[in-house]
């Protein structure tokens, strides 16, 4: 999954995809590096960021998805906490909701899913983007956000919400600590209580740059070694700012790990059929 900010001010590319042109010429780069999926947001959810209007939100995503739609079969996912925007992208040619709230921010977003039958990526988040890095605490934070996700896929099944296209993230640097990022990661296992696809966004993360020393600009290396464990240790979906670069990765990964590549190359092809299919049902194209 290729990281698309049409953002002023994400955290690691803010403002280099900010113009329409610019945003699709990038989607569609991604698309011949090896992504496949694009995940365009139009709102950014680093630490401290202050929320936009989703008419705001909608005027700088929508007329990207529709132009990477045109251009490209790739799947493309929105990563948004509004429902308005989920509907109007949908609409536009998308077929997965990425929401960093798991679907509580705005209560009818369960409704959108269902009614387009889209794709959900639901990730554990603790707080709000601007609060969430004050002081995060758990108990457990293994337990706790393994059995908050499974929690959130019973519910939405029981609204209405197909299980097939739903998947869950851990959430890494949303309301946690460096030793929570790492306690997740070592036990990614946890989290197929959920039995769904397991996503992981872990690329340039502050994390890295506390275990480094290296700026968001230079965490390539690490970006590409925390990748790799993660594929290892069961992620199936993995989201990323540097395409090019973590396909190689993961090839070399599969390679070198031959009983591993069938069950995550499977998982890959099996999730791309299912949102193709989904795209055509809401008649997106």
């Amino acid at each position: 999954m290729g990281i698309l900010n049409v953002t002023p001010d994400s955290f690691s590319d803010g403002g280099q995809y900010f113009n329409k042109e610019t945003a699709v010429a990038y989607g569609i780069e991604m698309v011949e590096d090896g992504a496949d999926i694009i995940d365009v947001g139009g709102e950014s959810s680093r630490p401290g960021a202050v929320e936009v209007s989703a008419d705001e939100e909608i005027t700088r995503v929508v007329p990207v998805i529709r132009e990477l739609r045109k251009r490209t079969t790739a799947v493309l996912s929105v990563d948004t906490m509004k429902s308005a925007v989920a509907r109007e992208v949908l609409r536009a040619g998308a077929q997965i909701i990425n929401d960093v709230s798991a679907l509580t921010h705005d209560p009818a977003m369960a409704n959108v899913a269902a009614e387009f039958g889209a794709g959900v990526l639901m990730m554990h988040m603790q707080g709000t983007p601007r609060i969430m890095q004050n002081e995060p605490r758990y108990e457990d934070v293994v337990a706790e956000v393994s059995g908050y996700l499974k929690k959130r896929v019973d519910d939405l099944v029981a609204h209405g919400v197909d299980r097939e296209p739903l998947a869950v993230d851990p959430g890494i640097g949303f309301g946690k600590t460096l030793e929570h990022n790492l306690a997740l990661l070592a036990n990614l296992h946890a989290l197929d209580i959920c039995d769904r696809p397991i996503v992981v966004g872990l690329s340039r993360k502050s994390f890295l740059g506390k275990i480094t020393g290296r700026d968001v600009k230079e965490r390539l290396a690490g970006s590409l070694v925390g990748l790799v464990f993660c594929m290892l240790g069961g992620a199936r979906v993995l989201r990323v700012h540097d395409v090019k670069e973590s396909v190689d990765a993961v090839k070399v990964a599969m390679a070198l790990n031959p009983e591993q590549a069938p069950a995550f190359a499977g998982r890959a092809e099996a999730r791309r059929a299912h949102f193709s299919q989904t795209c055509e049902k809401c008649g997106s194209i």
